[in-house]
């Protein structure tokens, strides 16, 4: 898992992925790339994570990979990610393309899901929480 401020570098870590995996014998190498869109008004996006909880979510993950001979890859910015930039990329490497295509598309829902990031929109210099494309993370907020 890496954690960058600000946008990433699409090229460079999917690049590097790819060069680190290829000799591994994985039939299979894939990422996804998130870009934020232009909608709404926003210049960009910010994210706000908690690691420690995003590290044992994201370790949960690899063991679940592990069980079926692949790892999973993940990049997130921290911070400000303007329009058309990356914020999120994901990766799966598996001696097979149907157990890299299911682990990738699950691992990108989960995320989504429950991973511990918080999205604001960017707005005239001003961060407003993202209310409406937010979801609330189970077990998270005030102990009832």
């Amino acid at each position: 898992m890496e954690i960058y401020d600000g946008n990433l570098d699409a090229n460079e870590i999917t690049s590097r992925w790819y060069s680190d995996n290829k000799l591994k014998n994985y039939g299979a190498i894939m990422s996804f790339v998130g870009v934020v869109r232009d909608e709404g008004g926003i210049s960009g996006l910010s994210f706000d994570l908690y690691e420690p909880i995003l590290k044992a979510w994201f370790n949960k993950w690899q063991e679940r990979a592990k069980s079926q001979n692949a790892i999973i890859l993940m990049a997130h910015s921290r911070g400000d990610v303007a329009v058309h930039e990356s914020s999120f990329i994901a990766g799966v490497c598996s001696p097979q393309r149907k157990v890299a295509l299911k682990l990738i598309n699950e691992f990108v829902e989960d995320f989504k899901a429950n991973a511990p990031i918080w999205k604001y929109d960017l707005i005239n210099n001003e961060r407003i929480y993202a209310l409406k494309r937010s979801q609330k993370l189970q077990n998270a907020g005030i102990l009832a």
